[in-house]
């Protein structure tokens, strides 16, 4: 057992450095660097301040520890023999890591979606998901801020997927990169896709950072994590989503 708690420790610090890093990264451009050159990326006008963002850091690093144990469990003794997970790469095609972190990515929004509207119930909400809403002008640092039960919540879905799908060690490790890098571009603040991907197919399936930074300041609508699949199906996207991002668009870019 004490093993085990050192490895979900280094897990854990593994986890942390690459929220940083990745975070950090997202920060200092878009924050620091960039900040005048992307004022027209600006998804609110306002500021998150200082406080803003050491209150995200420090449920961020709780959550790191939290997200680590889940994985860890899922690779544990107790259970990796129940699973589907495959420690030698060979034993499956090269072709399938890449893959099943695609699948890996679309059975996590199924997930999040549920989880995610479950955590807006009124009973809940105060109870665990308020902490994550305290960012209503998200930033990069917002992208692990949960209360600690909303990270359980969060970490748990690995346990989902490796008794899914079989899952490599690989396949796992850049599902979680993956999943981070898109995280934060979420809650980005500022809205970078291209011009041309507003008329593109790829906009009515995928989320932008507009689009989560909507549920953010509403609060309502906007539940997905990765598509617009399950809101519109379920008609929970707001209604003013493709308008706030055309109007950010057009001040990017100019008129149509």
């Amino acid at each position: 057992m004490t093993g085990f708690f050192k490895y979900v420790f280094s897990e854990a610090v593994l986890t942390l450095l690459r929220y940083y890093f990745v975070a950090g990264l997202a920060f200092l451009i878009c924050y620091r660097f960039l900040s005048i050159r992307l004022s027209n990326n600006k998804i609110q006008e306002r500021k998150a301040s200082r406080k803003d963002f050491l209150r995200e850091v420090m449920h961020s690093s709780i959550s790191s520890f939290l997200l680590a144990a889940t994985a860890i469990f899922a690779f544990s003794e107790w259970v990796r023999p129940y699973t589907m997970i495959y420690m030698d790469i060979q034993a499956y095609p090269a072709w399938w890591v890449p893959v099943s972190v695609g699948l890996a990515l679309i059975v996590h929004d199924t997930y999040f979606y549920w989880m995610h509207r479950i955590l807006h119930h009124r009973k809940l909400f105060r109870l665990t998901h308020l902490v994550h809403h305290q960012s209503t002008n998200p930033s990069p640092w917002t992208a692990y801020s949960f209360h600690v039960l909303e990270a359980a919540a969060e970490g748990a879905v690995v346990i989902v997927l490796v008794f899914t799908m079989p899952m490599h060690p690989l396949s796992v490790a850049l599902f979680a990169l993956s999943s981070l890098v898109i995280n934060v571009y979420g809650h980005l603040g500022y809205e970078i896709m291209p011009k041309q991907f507003r008329h593109s197919l790829l906009f009515e399936v995928l989320n932008t950072s507009t689009y989560h930074n909507l549920h953010h300041s509403k609060f309502k609508g906007n539940y997905g994590l990765y598509f617009r699949v399950w809101d519109r199906l379920c008609g929970t996207e707001h209604p003013d989503y493709v308008k706030m991002y055309d109007r950010i668009q057009e001040r990017r870019f100019g008129a149509k």
